[in-house]
């Protein structure tokens, strides 16, 4: 195992993902392992623990690609409502985030009410809460 997965091994909620879009992300994740290889990481583990579904049996309030979703951050107490993105839509004046980032890979395949200890850019651990999940569009 790797350092950056030790570091957030001791609380990870199970987490379902489309099937079409853990095929995407594994890519994706594969092609920036160079020269992004921390999130590369924290995206391949996340993707090789999940439980796969079709997108029509997703459990309801689950994050996956485009959601919307608000969550909190325990430490800071900071709410933020994002957008879960494919980095070529990433904005993050618009609130739309990339997959791509540490917070990204650490939303995706969690449900409403999750919770997951988790490292931001700077490498600091934080406490993220989901509050809610809603079904977003492409941007």
């Amino acid at each position: 195992m790797t350092t950056s997965s030790a570091a957030v091994e001791h609380r990870r909620p199970p987490i379902h993902i489309i099937d079409t879009e853990c095929e995407a992300l594994t890519a994706l994740a594969l092609r920036i392992e160079e020269a992004q290889p921390v999130v590369a990481d924290l995206l391949l583990t996340e993707l090789e623990r999940a439980e796969l579904h079709s997108a029509d049996t997703l459990p309801p309030h689950t994050v996956s690609m485009n959601s919307v979703i608000a969550y909190v951050d325990e430490r800071s107490g900071t709410r933020r409502t994002v957008q879960l993105v494919y980095p070529q839509d990433a904005d993050i004046e618009a609130g739309r985030i990339s997959i791509l980032t540490p917070v990204g890979a650490g939303l995706i395949g969690l449900a409403q009410g999750d919770a997951i200890d988790w490292p931001d850019r700077e490498g600091q651990e934080r406490s993220l809460r989901i509050v809610e999940v809603k079904p977003g569009e492409s941007p």
